[in-house]
This record gives C-alpha cells, structure tokens and sequence, in this order.
C-alpha cells in the first residue's frame, strides 16, 4: 500500500484532514519508523482509541526491543546533549544522549526540549521505539509524557560512572553522544569544505590522551583548539569517519582552554591482523605479519590536481580528462595467519621501500619505458619479508585497508615466534 493509501485510511478513519494526517506519516517514516507503528502513533495523537493499544505498557530497558512500538520507562538520564541535524529540509535541534535503569541502558533522541540533565531520574511514558544500528533507541516526541522523579533510581555501578558523559579517548565508540573528554591537540588543521549550507570552514586534526588518539571535527572554529594546546570538551558526539570513530565538536559544545598539559599515550594497541579486522575499524594500531603481496596500483601512479584521487589513463571519476600528478604509493598485503590486510603507504614510506625518490622512479620508467618497473622494484624489496606496521584500520564492503604512518621491517627473531607459537597451540 502506497503512503497516500495510508494517509486516507487514517483520515477516514480519524475525521481529520488527509494532508494533514499525510505529512505527519511522511515525516514519520522517513525517520525510519515502521509504517504500521507510525500509524498507531498518529492514531493516539488525534484521539483515536480504537486501535486497542490502550497505554504503552512499562518496561525494564533490558526488556526493550526494536519491535516495541511505544513504551513507558523510568530511568537514570546518563547523558544530555544538544546537537543540530539537517530533517525534512530544514534544521532542528535535538537532545540525546543515554538512559539506564536496574538492568540495561539504551539511546533516546527528543525531538522536544525536555529540560534533561545528566542524573536526573525520569519517566517517559509513551516512548516511541525505532531501531537504530541494530539496536532498539527510544523516540521522545510531542507526544511523549514526561515527569522526573523525587526519588532516584538505583543503577549498576557501571552505568552510575557514566553519569555526566566523562571519557577517555579509548571508551569513545561510534553514536555515542553528550561525551566530554580532556584531550591535547596533537594535530590540528583549518581548511574550508562544501558543507550543506555551501563553503564551511571548519578545524580537523587528532585529539589525543593518556589512553590514546582518535580524529576530530570541529564544526564551529573555536579559537580554544590549537596544536599544541590542551582543552575541555564537553557535549561532543562520535561519528564514524574513514572506518573509525571521529570526535564531533559542534556549535553545541563547549570548550574551554586547560592551564596544564596532557600527556599522550605513546603506545598503540598491538593486535593479531584478524583480531583487528574483527572490530570493523581501529585508529591507532600495530600488527605485524608478512607482506605476501604487491597489489596493483603500486609504485608510480598519477593523481587528479583537483581531489587527489587516483586517476586511469588521464581520468578522474570526479573531474574527467586531467592531467595528472605524478606520485608514489604501495599498497601491500599483509598477513600474520590470522588474516589479511591491505596496508597503503604514502609517498615517504615508499621512497623508504623503493630506496629512491619520486625523481628516480620517474627516470626509471622512462629508461624501461614501462612504468610498472617502479612497482615490480618494491615487490622484489618487500614481499616475503616481515613488518611492523603501525597506522589506522578501517574496513569497509571492499575489505580492511590499513593506512599506515610507520612501517618496518620486523626485529623479531622467526624461530622464537614459531617457539611460542607451538607451545601455545600445544597449550
């Protein structure tokens, strides 16, 4: 049945204007709520108690399931933050952030400005469900009830160091929300982008901690991040970029300068290569493994002027006919037994592999009038040996890529890794 279909039937049904019934079942599903629960939620905004539904019955969080249409719950507001999301054409700001109760804790979004504050203790009745990257996440609209309790709500201890969104950059997972962290400015970038409103000039670079480093966006410049500086971010949220997650620092969020430093984890999280492709993204990490491979678009390649993207044969996907930038590049596989990866290098760590500069390569693939020399050089350099790499994982529909910052030849001695390596199958 077509949406215009529905919107009919509910207005027959209701007494009620049909384009009226119809652009609020629009917005509705188009923020992904399932055309048979988006009509029972119109049904109760307009006063229809035919549908038989009666009040959402109340549920413990763990209880909770995309399959819900609406519920009440009473629980512990972990987390509350502002944000600004482009819906049906135009911008609103939302408020999100994580519940908990006495078994579980789950995502809400409300489309209504509730007055939430972390560690407020609340009831929400009529509670829309959807499912949001595979898990249930509650929906608090205009036709939500909402109170706060006098008395506070008993909740695991673990869910209690929640409260308020404090974080390490190594905690930080995609979709979480109203986290605020204390973090140095490893790295820090200004450039200006098309954004959805045209040319948007924003702060890109690396945040880092005790715990780690991890990508960052300030969409709103604040003159408080710096490289060098250290500062106070509360009210950001993480989205995924590149296959890892990324801070998001919005106009919403507040940051303020730190009067002392904060030291950085040098150390990266060292993982087996299919452990490391098994968490779908990682920013950070060192494997070691054998490179077996020399894939093909290696060694002497030509970018596009205008985005940098590898072009064929003079074209761009993006800007057609180009002429091209000669650059260097590897991409490598590398595998450990465990798995395999492709791991890419930059033009400075494959002048380190080729042994030579982008000027040699090019007067290489003159003399040989083949270009491929350049690539078949590195593969006699590299392929059968191991590596120590060290760079950011991600993996997406194409495979696990690894962009990689360092990569050397490994120090480990062979026969005491395969030593250890029977005892431990032996084990």
């Amino acid at each position: 049945m077509e949406l215009d279909d529905h919107a009919e039937d509910l207005a027959s049904d209701l007494g009620v204007d049909k384009e009226e019934v119809k652009s609020d079942l629009q917005n509705l599903v188009e923020y992904s709520v399932p055309v048979d629960e988006a009509k029972q939620s119109l049904r109760r905004k307009y006063g229809d108690g035919s549908s038989g539904g009666g009040a959402p019955s109340s549920k413990d969080i763990a209880e909770i399931t995309p399959e819900d249409g609406n519920v009440t719950v009473t629980g512990v507001v972990l987390t509350s933050g502002k944000r600004s999301i482009r819906y049906q054409g135009s911008d609103h700001v939302i408020v999100e952030g994580r519940l908990a109760d006495g078994t579980g804790a789950i995502d809400y979004t409300a489309w209504e400005d509730f007055g939430l504050s972390a560690g407020d203790t609340i009831t929400a009745g009529n509670a829309g469900v959807r499912e949001w990257d595979g898990e249930p996440e509650l929906n608090l609209g205009e036709s939500t009830s909402l109170s706060f309790e006098d008395e506070s709500l008993d909740i695991p201890a673990a869910y209690a160091d929640e409260i308020g969104g404090d974080a390490q950059l190594a905690d930080l997972q995609t979709g979480d929300r109203a986290v605020n962290v204390e973090v140095a400015v490893v790295e820090c970038e200004r450039r200006t982008i098309d954004g959805r409103d045209g040319e948007t000039e924003i702060l890109s670079g690396v945040f880092g901690d005790e715990s780690g480093r991890l990508p960052f966006t300030n969409w709103d410049p604040a003159p408080e991040i710096e490289e060098g500086g250290a500062v106070r971010i509360e009210n950001a949220y993480v989205q995924e970029f590149r296959g890892v997650p990324e801070v998001n620092v919005s106009e919403f969020s507040t940051v303020t300068a730190l009067d002392r430093e904060i030291e950085v984890g040098a150390d990266s999280t060292t993982m087996d290569v299919g452990e490391a492709v098994r968490t779908g993204g990682i920013y950070d990490v060192e494997l070691v493994g054998n490179a077996i491979a020399v894939r093909d678009g290696s060694g002497l390649i030509q970018r596009c002027p205008e985005c940098y993207r590898v072009i064929q044969k003079g074209q761009c996907r993006t800007h057609g006919d180009v002429d091209g930038i000669d650059d260097l590049r590897v991409k490598a596989i590398l595998d450990d037994g465990t798995g395999a990866v492709t791991v890419v290098l930059d033009d400075e760590l494959t002048e380190d592999v080729y042994g030579g500069t982008l000027e040699d390569a090019l007067e290489q693939a003159r003399e040989a009038m083949d270009q491929e020399v350049v690539a078949d050089t590195i593969r006699e350099r590299i392929v059968g040996k191991e590596y120590r790499v060290r760079g950011h994982l991600s993996v997406d529909e194409y495979g696990a890529n690894l962009d990689a910052e360092t990569f050397e030849e490994s120090a480990d001695d062979p026969e005491a890794r395969a030593t250890a390596f029977l005892e431990e199958v032996r084990a």
